[in-house]
């Protein structure tokens, strides 16, 4: 028999958030649960900083955990590079430092205040004097996708059609209606975040556990164990299935 499988959906720098959820799968899973995480762990919250470091933590000590890259995790890791990059994807005018991204916030977390009037070189260089190597290097070593049991772990999707060894990180981090509206199956149920809804959503042929942690909206953890989903919330198991939802 093939164990349970836990996920959960983005965090944002919700560490009180983060914590339940790990307490929920405990106590449903026990210390040993295999979970995986589907990225997006800083921006917009408070506690972007603790978020990593109990990540890195985990994972430095063996954890059960698979942890994936968010695009929001790549938009901090290409900001603490050398020379500070923006990634494409954005929207012009948008930058990882914009109010609707969050990165003022993650800053904050590091101790890096943000002014009217700052130059990203100096904001920049305040940085380098706080983030830990070991945030560097685990925002580095994220993988992007992750397969078990028939399921496909990623943050926001995948271009449908395509062979997964030939899709772009682009899109399997930031895809969204080119994935979200095509009803095909895929070769494995794919188990995404990225797009926040009001609540979790299985739409048959993917899972979505992005609730909106980032807004203040609760965080998801959801169980996979012989095909079956379920959320997990105070009171247990609660189904969740394409025509519930």
């Amino acid at each position: 028999m093939t164990q349970p499988i836990y996920a959960i959906g983005d965090i944002h720098g919700q560490l009180e958030m983060l914590e339940g959820a790990l307490q929920r799968i405990h106590q449903d899973g026990g210390p040993d649960a295999r979970i995986v995480f589907l990225g997006d762990y800083v921006d917009r919250g408070a506690n972007s900083r603790e978020v990593i470091e109990l990540l890195s933590e985990g994972m430095r000590t063996g954890r059960n955990w698979v942890v994936l890259r968010g695009n929001h995790d790549r938009m901090f890791s290409m900001f603490a590079e050398t020379y500070p990059k923006n990634d494409s994807r954005l929207l012009v005018g948008y930058h990882w430092l914009h109010d609707r991204i969050g990165g003022v916030e993650t800053l904050a977390s590091y101790g890096v205040e943000v002014s009217e009037g700052d130059r990203i070189y100096q904001v920049h260089s305040d940085l380098m004097k706080t983030l830990p190597d070991t945030h560097r290097t685990f925002l580095k070593n994220l993988q992007n996708t992750h397969v078990e049991q028939g399921m496909l772990f990623v943050h926001a999707g995948i271009r449908p059609g395509i062979p997964l060894d030939q899709q772009t990180e682009d899109d399997l981090l930031w895809i969204r209606h080119e994935f979200l509206d095509d009803p095909r199956e895929h070769p494995w149920l794919v188990v995404h975040g990225h797009t926040p809804r009001k609540q979790a959503e299985h739409c048959g042929n993917r899972v979505n556990l992005d609730a909106g942690a980032g807004y203040g909206r609760p965080l998801v953890a959801a169980v996979f164990e012989q095909g079956k989903v379920w959320r997990l919330t105070d009171e247990g198991r609660q189904a969740l299935t394409p025509d519930k939802d």
